[in-house]
């Protein structure tokens, strides 16, 4: 599976982004996707994650209310919508996904990582 992210930019705080990952597979809606994100000097973290088919969903509590993850399985694509976007939300951010369908939240289920788009957010 490749999966191509894009979306990220540079924006004020309050301000709204929608990144979008794009993936090559056929069987799309047996992945559960995810996106984490990285700072810099800090380890990638989980945001969002969507499974496959049920659309069960699970967030980052410092992101839930603001960040709304979906998917359209007739595009191959997941997106995360960002809303009141703040400073410590600054990070490049990787779409991701799991086999089995599932809405995992653990970096080490994923096996296939896109290649990231940063998102910067000033103050």
């Amino acid at each position: 599976v490749q999966l191509q992210a894009s979306g990220g930019g540079l924006v004020q705080a309050g301000d709204s982004l929608r990144l979008s990952c794009a993936a090559s597979s056929r069987t799309f809606s047996s992945y559960g996707m995810g996106w984490f994100r990285q700072a810099p000097g800090l380890e990638r973290e989980f945001v969002s994650a969507i499974s496959g088919t049920t659309g069960s969903t699970n967030y980052k509590g410092s992101v839930k209310g603001r960040f709304t993850i979906s998917r359209d399985n007739a595009k191959n694509t997941v997106y995360l919508q960002m809303n009141s976007l703040k400073p410590e939300d600054t990070a490049v951010y990787y779409c991701a996904a799991t086999p089995g369908g599932a809405a995992a939240v653990f970096l080490r289920s994923y096996v296939y990582w896109g290649q990231g788009t940063l998102v910067t957010v000033s103050s």
